[in-house]
């Protein structure tokens, strides 16, 4: 009978895969032996797996010079790092090795902009795309960057008072773009979104404000789709309307020469993904040249905005599973040692999916569970409406340990979670692992950030520890 885990693995999923693979009845991860992670750091334990940043950067940048070769198009490509998916040092030092440019959200950012300038790993050529809505520090903080030198930075002009506050604050000429608030799929809430100026109004509002403003240069238009880059009538039609607003306003503004797509690239939730960007890549390009060619203006420098995509799949957490408890004849639950509130927040506040896969086992019998966490919130669980189907992992016994991993994970889920703070029910955060490569592609691995005391907690809190 073919009753252990990995015959349920073999009969649902083409496995092994590229980034997972079974050595001695234990799971690798790009070939990272997980179990001597656990048996060398112990778990609950995150995990940054760096080289992944760089992998899907340039594998971004590839499909997009296949696309622009293929199509004989004339424009270049600018990929850009949406810095609020990560803002850890580790990752933009991993991302800025790969010639690329960075995407900021508040005030805060510019900060981190200034110490990589510091440090020599961005300079004034280094295009800075500012997004969000624009409150006084991050105009001051915009302003002071463009008074430095650094012309390529860019704010794009969220609300009609941006443009005043900007001219205000810096001393010379500076470039803006300006962000379309595209209309949301249907099933949402609202019909537009609050970021970003209507569709209708962006000419009159260039005519009215930036026309005539001899301080200001209209480069770039900013397009978003909050469900990502996907290939379906909704993300087709928003495209094309975004494209008809650029074409009328590049026939009145000579200045205008990119389009910022943003990002909205998926990263791999089951070992079921199948998703073609190549395929969306060179559609997007063809759509956009067709466009062009037939309104008889120059196709645009083409930006984008991948934060999910560049920093997700780098990311893992590993749990053991504490204990069992049979609540009724239907339902075993699995206690994992840490909580899902507190390190993986999405799973509970959006029904996030992430690749949830047994670290060892896998040649014992399975069982069907839920996953629970250590809080006492009935929120902290990880089930079916979360996961692709239901949860099956090896059979819960007390005296063979059992420890489950969580991959992809890598984007939000610390600042979400309020990294290096309070935790819900005052679970710590546990340690953190960064795993990266030598010159001569051996792993290296060291400690990022321990697991948290009561006393870091309890000095948050107020407390005096003794």
């Amino acid at each position: 009978m073919n009753t252990k885990y990995i015959d349920l693995i073999d009969q649902s999923f083409y496995f092994p895969q590229e980034d997972f693979k079974l050595e001695n009845n234990q799971l690798e991860f790009h070939d990272i032996n997980l179990m001597e992670l656990v048996e060398k750091y112990g778990a609950p334990l995150k995990f940054s797996y760096l080289p992944k940043i760089s992998d899907n950067i340039n594998r971004a940048k590839t499909w997009f010079a296949d696309a622009i070769a293929k199509h004989n198009y004339k424009g270049t490509y600018s990929y850009c790092y949406c810095t609020k998916s990560s803002h850890f040092k580790h990752v933009l030092d991993e991302a800025l090795k790969n010639d690329i440019h960075i995407e900021t959200s508040s005030a805060f950012d510019i900060n981190i902009v200034n110490k990589l300038k510091d440090n020599g790993k961005i300079g004034n050529d280094t295009y800075v795309i500012c997004n969000g809505f624009k409150r006084d520090q991050y105009i001051d903080n915009i302003a002071d960057l463009v008074n430095g030198g650094h012309q390529n930075c860019i704010p794009i002009i969220d609300n009609y008072e941006e443009i005043n506050l900007l001219t205000e604050s810096i001393k010379g000429d500076f470039r803006i773009g300006i962000r379309i608030a595209s209309e949301e799929e249907p099933k949402f809430e609202f019909y537009t979104s609050r970021l970003g100026i209507g569709y209708k109004n962006i000419v009159p509002f260039y005519e009215d404000q930036i026309k005539n403003n001899d301080q200001v240069e209209l480069k770039m238009l900013h397009f978003f789709i909050n469900t990502g880059i996907r290939d379906n009538a909704y993300y087709w039609n928003e495209l094309n309307k975004c494209l008809k607003v650029y074409i009328r306003l590049k026939k009145i503004c000579p200045t205008l020469d990119s389009l910022n797509i943003g990002g909205g690239f998926p990263i791999k939730n089951s070992l079921a993904f199948d998703y073609d960007y190549a395929y969306m890549v060179d559609e997007i390009i063809n759509q956009i040249k067709i466009t062009c060619d037939e309104a008889e203006v120059p196709v645009p420098n083409i930006f984008t905005e991948f934060g999910s995509f560049t920093v997700g799949e780098s990311g893992g957490a590993i749990y053991e599973v504490l204990y069992q408890k049979q609540q009724n004849d239907r339902e075993k639950w699995n206690m994992i040692n840490s909580s899902f509130i507190t390190t993986l927040p999405d799973t509970w506040a959006i029904s996030k999916r992430f690749i949830m896969l047994p670290i060892n086992r896998w040649d014992d019998e399975y069982e069907r569970v839920l996953l629970g966490g250590l809080t006492c919130d009935s929120d902290d669980y990880y089930n079916s409406e979360q996961h692709s189907n239901a949860i099956y992992l090896p059979r819960y016994k007390k005296d063979k340990p059992l420890y489950i991993g969580f991959f992809n994970t890598g984007a939000y889920q610390e600042t979400i979670g309020g990294y290096g703070g309070l935790q819900h029910c005052l679970i710590p955060q546990p340690k953190h692992i960064l795993i990266d490569r030598d010159e001569n592609g051996n792993l290296t691995t060291r400690i990022f950030n321990e697991q948290q005391k009561a006393e870091q907690l309890l000095k948050i809190l107020g407390y005096e520890y003794n």
